[in-house]
C-alpha cells in the first residue's frame, strides 16, 4: 500500500499542485488507515502486508467505528473520509482498482460548529502584549497585526515573501488553499507594526548573515523562516496571558470576520478576504452576531425580560 501512498503523493504535488499542508493531511489520514489495517489484519495478504485488493466496505467502517472510539468528531471523520475517497479515486483511475469503495460509507454527522472569537476590547489588548523594544517583540506585533488586519491563516502568513507586500498600495497578497492567490487591504496598525519590524529584520539579516538569503516575511532569531508550528505557539503564548482556554490562534481570524460582519460588511466581502470556495462555509458567522443581537436584546426589551420579581408588568 505504501508504493500506491507514494504515487498519489506525487499526483498531488505535480498534477493537483496542493499545498505542503494538504499533502501532509492525505498522507497522515492514508497512513493511519494503514496502520490500522495491519494491526487488525483487516485487508491483509498472506504476508502481513496490505492489499489495497481487499480492502472492502467491511474494513473500512471498522476503521471508521475505531476512529469515533478514540473521539474523533465527525467533521474530522468527513474530512479524513474524503482523503480515502480521493485516494481511491486515484487509484481507480490509475487502473489499480475497478471501483471506489469509499463512496459507500456513508459521511458522519457534522457537528454544528461556532468558532470561538474575542471580543475587540480583548483584541485590542492582545496586540499590546508583544515587547516593542526587542526583536521578537516587534515581529510578535508584527504577526499579531496582519492576522487582525487580514483574517489570513496562519499557513498563509508563514507562506508571506518580501515581494508579497506593498506598503504603499497598503495591500498583500496572499497565497491560499490550493495556491489560489487574492489580495487583501492592509489597515495602518498593520502598517505601522510592519514597518517597526522590517527595519529590525533588515539588522537581524546583516548580523546574522544567513545564506541564502530569506524571502519570507517573518524570521526567527537566526534569520531563517517561521514553520507553521512555531507561529502557532507563538501566538498561543499570548492568547494564554490574555483568556483562559477556549481560544486558539484561529480565533484571531474569527474574530476578523465577526468584527466585519457586526460592522456592517456584507458575507461576500468576507467570504472573498477569507478565502472561503463556498458562502456557506461563511455564514456561520451569521450565527455568532445573532446570538450577541438576541442576548442584547433578552437584557435590553421590557418585553423580553423573564418574568419574576424584577421583570417588568405588561
Amino acid at each position: 500500500m505504501q508504493d500506491h501512498i507514494e504515487k498519489f503523493r506525487k499526483h498531488l504535488v505535480a498534477e493537483k499542485n496542493a499545498s505542503e499542508h494538504t499533502v501532509t493531511s492525505y498522507l497522515s489520514d492514508l497512513n493511519q488507515l494503514a496502520q490500522f489495517l495491519k494491526k487488525t489484519g483487516h485487508a491483509c495478504n498472506a504476508k502481513g502486508s496490505v492489499d489495497i485488493q481487499q480492502i472492502d466496505r467491511v474494513a473500512l467502517r471498522s476503521f471508521m467505528v475505531n476512529l469515533h472510539d478514540q473521539g474523533f468528531t465527525g467533521t474530522t471523520m468527513s474530512r479524513k473520509l474524503s482523503s480515502l475517497s480521493s485516494f481511491f479515486k486515484f487509484l481507480c483511475r490509475e487502473g489499480s482498482l475497478q471501483n471506489n469503495v469509499v463512496k459507500s460509507i456513508p459521511a458522519p454527522k457534522k457537528e454544528n460548529y461556532l468558532p470561538s472569537f474575542l471580543s475587540v476590547d480583548d483584541i485590542f489588548r492582545l496586540l499590546e502584549l508583544p515587547d516593542k523594544n526587542t526583536y521578537i517583540g516587534t515581529r510578535d506585533r508584527a504577526m499579531l497585526e496582519m492576522f487582525y488586519s487580514t483574517g489570513m491563516r496562519i499557513s498563509e502568513l508563514v507562506t508571506l515573501q518580501m515581494d508579497f507586500i506593498h506598503l504603499e498600495s497598503q495591500k498583500v497578497r496572499v497565497l491560499g488553499k490550493g495556491k489560489k492567490e487574492r489580495w487583501l487591504p492592509l489597515g495602518g496598525k498593520a502598517i505601522a507594526a510592519l514597518n517597526g519590524y522590517l527595519s529590525r529584520r533588515e539588522t537581524l539579516i546583516r548580523k546574522k548573515k544567513p545564506d541564502p538569503l530569506p524571502s519570507a516575511v517573518f524570521l526567527n532569531t537566526r534569520g531563517g523562516g517561521l514553520t507553521t508550528r512555531g507561529v502557532r505557539k507563538i501566538v498561543g503564548k499570548y492568547l494564554d496571558q490574555l483568556v483562559s482556554g477556549g481560544h486558539s490562534p484561529h480565533s484571531i481570524r474569527h474574530s476578523f470576520a465577526t468584527h466585519l460582519l457586526e460592522g456592517g460588511a456584507d458575507l461576500r466581502t468576507i467570504q472573498e478576504m477569507l478565502g472561503h470556495a463556498s458562502l456557506s462555509t461563511t455564514q456561520k458567522y451569521t450565527h455568532l452576531t445573532v446570538d450577541r443581537l438576541i442576548e442584547t436584546y433578552d437584557q435590553a426589551h421590557p418585553r423580553a425580560q423573564h418574568s419574576g420579581a424584577n421583570s417588568r408588568k405588561p
